[in-house]
């Protein structure tokens, strides 16, 4: 089992950066792949940006890229999530997740692990 915690979520005008944070315990996190997930009110789940396990892959949603990083610190057994020009739509509760093969990210109904979610506000 791998247990995660988001944080860093918060209220951010539209324009402005903002950068969640995940801690993960249980197993040795530098084996997963892990990665952000977001959920508009009234819209189903969506994917964001994964990271693999080593941090040398990304991949990001097509409407993320250039405005999100994602990156991660095995040593600290977290994963960030910056994101910058940030926008009302963006709006969102944002789930950390992980799972132990990066692949299962192209099938989000396949990542094994989710986090409670922390709510991003962005305000026009």
């Amino acid at each position: 089992q791998v247990q995660l915690v988001e944080s860093g979520g918060g209220l951010v005008q539209a324009g402005g950066s903002l950068r969640l944070s995940c801690s993960a315990s249980g197993r040795t996190v530098s084996n997963y792949a892990m990665g952000w997930f977001r959920q508009a009110p009234g819209k189903e789940r969506e994917f964001v940006a994964a990271i693999s396990g080593s941090g040398g892959i990304t991949y990001y949603a097509d409407s993320m890229k250039g405005r999100f990083t994602i990156s991660r610190d095995n040593a600290k057994n977290t994963v960030y999530l910056q994101m910058n020009s940030l926008k009302p739509e963006d709006t969102a509760v944002y789930y950390c997740t992980a799972d132990p093969s990066f692949n299962n990210y192209y099938y989000p109904w396949r990542v094994n692990y989710w986090g409670e979610g922390t709510l991003v506000t962005v305000s026009s």
